[in-house]
């Protein structure tokens, strides 16, 4: 069995042994659409993250049997024309469930305990030259008592609305998909949690619902003191309004991990903020722990073993 491996230059350091035990395993960190019409002309299983399989990928690859994604989101893959062929494919759920809930609360924490710029005041010389022995003009949020807002409570939505709880929050979420399944919180409306929630954080797929849900509009309803965490998807705060937002102080600061276009260009409105210090970026790292990746790599390995070929 000769296995494909187009991109996996996301893997970073993570053993790959367990895959290649299975086969004969073939390691590209990166591939172009071209490059990966060549390389899988052979293969009996591809694996890749986020490159794009369509018919002329498909049509390249004569013996392809299994399509495994080093990740959950499919949207680069065609599953219908995969079907029609009779191609697998297989993907990876909840291997970083705890590693997304820990980077939303990070941003949350950063956001509300100003962690960066205590920091910068102290490395900065600031605090050396301060009259007294605390940054007296710049206080801090305390989360005790104040509302989560949560869009999308799967598994990691229920991750860190159970964080929040611990934190003595207040709970409340916002069902993408109408169906409000889990009855450990309150379920409201997008209108309620704009207005209520001291903190809101985005766990949702990216689909035909969420595409631009939070806008300029939503971003009015919000509290002036409120905080925006988006480690789900790009796209679903919109992140010219969001810019905006920031820069007119409809909202006290954001957090965002994830983007229409990633890289994140320097074009991009996030880039160009009157006021930087009120938004927290960081390069799609909530998926990208030490452990998240070991277990993504062994459920990869585990898919291709449970298929038979």
């Amino acid at each position: 069995m000769k296995i494909v491996f187009l991109d996996a230059i996301t893997m970073g350091d993570a053993s790959l042994d367990e895959m290649a035990s299975l086969g004969e395993l073939i390691v590209y960190p990166s591939s172009t659409p071209k490059e990966a019409r060549e390389r899988v002309k052979d293969a009996d299983v591809a694996c890749l993250n986020k490159v794009i399989v369509d018919k002329a990928f498909l049509d390249a690859a004569p013996k392809l049997k299994l399509i495994c994604e080093a990740g959950t989101g499919i949207n680069n893959i065609d599953v219908g024309l995969c079907e029609q062929r009779g191609i697998l494919v297989k993907n990876v759920a909840g291997y970083s469930t705890d590693s997304v809930a820990q980077t939303a609360w990070m941003h949350i924490l950063n956001l509300a305990g100003r962690a960066f710029h205590y920091n910068e005041f102290v490395h900065g010389g600031q605090y050396s030259k301060n009259v007294v022995h605390v940054d007296y003009r710049h206080p801090f949020t305390e989360l005790s008592g104040k509302t989560l807002g949560i869009i999308g409570m799967g598994a990691i939505g229920q991750k860190v609305a159970a964080i929040g709880k611990a934190f003595g929050m207040d709970v409340i979420y916002y069902s993408t998909s109408g169906t409000s399944h889990c009855r450990d919180y309150p379920s409201v409306s997008l209108d309620e949690m704009l207005s209520k929630a001291d903190v809101i954080s985005i766990h949702a797929p990216y689909n035909e619902r969420t595409a631009g849900l939070i806008g300029y509009e939503e971003f009015r309803k919000m509290k002036r003191t409120a905080f925006l965490v988006n480690t789900g998807r790009g796209g679903i705060a919109v992140e010219e309004d969001l810019a905006r937002a920031l820069d007119e102080g409809l909202i006290a600061g954001a957090g965002i991990d994830v983007y229409v276009k990633e890289p994140l260009p320097m074009s991009s409105p996030l880039m160009h903020l009157e006021h930087p210090e009120k938004l927290l970026l960081t390069p799609h790292i909530a998926w990208y722990s030490v452990e998240a990746r070991a277990r993504l790599a062994h459920e990869m390995a585990q898919n291709i073993l449970s298929s038979g070929i």
